[in-house]
């Protein structure tokens, strides 16, 4: 390969800022391998959580994050057959179509670099073919990171996981990327009513105009299950969609869920959750989300002509822009919670 070396952003040690830095690649691509030059990236709260090693100990020290960007092919390795040198690609965490291959050859500091089957927070990555998807040259760089994980999370969500109907009541918890996009494609689908709650008023203003019907600002209400329950009915709503990962945003959205119903949990908890079980061996539904089984290769397609028919909008999801250098400073944005979708700059223009 004629790319040597790359700059990213570098996990080096659990709960502390990461570190940019340059790494070194290796001389060749192996099988099913893509080297891409990465445009930009959105920021996912999965970053976070494996920042902060919620799940456990790192046992991958130092690694290389980030799974939702646009990007460039630059070169193709034996067996790849999906892209080809100079496509434009979105790049995901699902697996889709091509060859999963081996992860990355990566060298730091004279070790090993540890890294996934695809990364975004570098500007050179070295994907798995089936971590990318094609894309028309003209769509915008900016937008696409979205299809990698946000956009894509929410058809899952909607279509998969809650399987939400006409005239279904939904309730969403969260309204970052993944919630503002639940909120459009629940509306898309015809569901009614459509509630957004947040503890921020620009989102739920952003909810709005996505499909919402109704906003409710958590931190302003006196009694917020009654609220929602005035708005969706006594016995609760067809679909509540957690987003938060809030230990008692969690317990709530069971609650809130009607007797036959189904609450779908996207926000990953960092503490246990309690809940009263009996209703699931009637017919509520608990589930949590892997990604909304999003399959790329075929959901990022429809929704790219989705947007570009005016049927959904990703203007305003994302409310802030950092460089790559500034990484640590995006990431407290995120943790303030005070943002929607965050882009990197990592190559773009």
């Amino acid at each position: 390969m004629d790319v040597k070396t790359a700059k990213a952003a570098i996990l080096a040690e659990s709960r502390k800022p990461l570190i940019v830095d340059e790494f070194e690649l290796p001389d060749r691509l192996d099988v099913g391998q893509v080297l891409v030059k990465v445009l930009y990236s959105t920021i996912c709260g999965a970053q976070i959580n494996e920042i902060d090693a919620v799940k456990g100990p790192d046992r991958f020290l130092p690694h290389l994050l980030g799974h939702e960007a646009s990007a460039i092919v630059i070169e193709t390795g034996p067996g790849v057959t999906t892209v080809a040198a100079g496509d434009t690609v979105v790049m995901h965490w699902r697996p889709s179509a091509g060859i999963q291959s081996p992860t990355p050859s990566y060298r730091w500091r004279g070790r090993k670099l540890n890294a996934g089957w695809v990364t975004t927070f570098n500007d050179y990555a070295i994907v798995s073919e089936n971590r990318l998807t094609r894309i028309a040259a003209d769509y915008d760089l900016k937008v696409a990171p979205l299809l990698g994980c946000a956009v894509t999370t929410a058809v899952g969500v909607i279509n998969n996981d809650a399987k939400v109907k006409i005239g279904e009541s939904v309730v969403v918890f969260g309204a970052g990327g993944v919630g503002l996009n639940v909120v459009q494609f629940a509306r898309l689908v015809g569901a009614h009513p459509i509630v957004a709650v947040d503890l921020l008023d620009s989102k739920l203003d952003m909810a709005m105009k996505l499909g919402a019907t109704h906003r409710i600002n958590a931190g302003q209400a006196a009694n917020l299950e009654a609220d929602l329950r005035a708005i969706v009915g006594d016995k609760g709503a067809d679909k509540v969609i957690e987003t938060t990962g809030a230990k008692a945003v969690i317990e709530m959205a069971y609650n809130l869920t009607h007797p036959d119903g189904t609450c779908v949990l996207v926000g990953v908890p960092t503490e246990k959750v309690t809940i009263y079980t009996l209703p699931i061996h009637f017919n509520k539904v608990l589930t949590g989300s892997h990604g909304g089984n999003c399959v790329p290769d075929v959901d990022i397609p429809r929704i790219v002509k989705l947007n570009q028919a005016g049927r959904v909008s990703f203007d305003g999801i994302i409310t802030h822009e950092f460089p790559l250098d500034s990484i640590n400073d995006a990431l407290a944005v995120m943790r303030s919670g005070a943002g929607g979708r965050i882009l990197l700059k990592i190559a773009g223009d």
